[in-house]
């Protein structure tokens, strides 16, 4: 057997890779990976939800934001594109980059077939080390489905939604996300 060497990169080689190159990727302590790409529906719902909740929020102290600004996490030394992020007040940038945040109140991932596990497990882990990181939404992309996590004292807790008359409380920014508005447009 011959075994294969990944190259290890700096987090500056990462940004200047990252910076040129026509798709994203996530750096994951050295290593890069590449982003694979949206389905209709994931891009679908990852715009609904957007919408819906910067409309909700306007005039608020809250801003949501899409998937192009990079998460950095540096506990665990990883740059992370969640499909949605509110901030609370204005977003906390990561030394001189204007393209990494570091303080979301709530995170939202379109599950895909390649990342559902992915996103429930070792993601969630590491979003959890984010000091301000309040409630996590992870949505399906192939039937009317939402994982609602909220951080309490004793840790998070787990609420299901699916179905289509239900609304989600999001007690960090204090409204209400109709699962309607989540899945409008489309058809299963």
């Amino acid at each position: 057997m011959i075994a294969t060497l990944k190259k290890i990169y700096t987090l500056e080689e990462y940004r200047a890779i990252a910076d040129q190159a026509p798709e994203r990727s996530e750096y994951r302590d050295g290593e890069i990976v590449p982003m694979p790409g949206g389905s209709l529906n994931h891009s679908r719902i990852g715009r609904n939800i957007l919408i819906y909740l910067a409309s909700l929020l306007r005039g608020s102290n809250f801003e949501a934001i899409n998937s192009d600004l990079r998460l950095w996490i540096p506990e665990y030394q990883r740059g992370l594109y969640p499909d949605v992020m509110i901030f609370e007040g204005e977003p906390q940038l990561h030394g001189d980059r204007n393209d990494e945040v570091l303080n979301p109140v709530l995170i939202v991932e379109v599950l895909s077939p390649s990342t559902a596990d992915y996103d429930r497990e070792n993601k969630f882990r590491i979003y959890r080390s984010i000091p301000s990181f309040q409630e996590y939404l992870l949505v399906a992309q192939d039937e009317v489905f939402v994982e609602h996590y909220t951080k309490k004292s004793t840790g998070w807790l787990l609420k299901d939604f699916n179905n289509l008359d239900q609304s989600i409380l999001l007690e960090s920014v204090g409204l209400e996300l109709a699962i309607a508005e989540v899945y409008h447009g489309l058809s299963f």
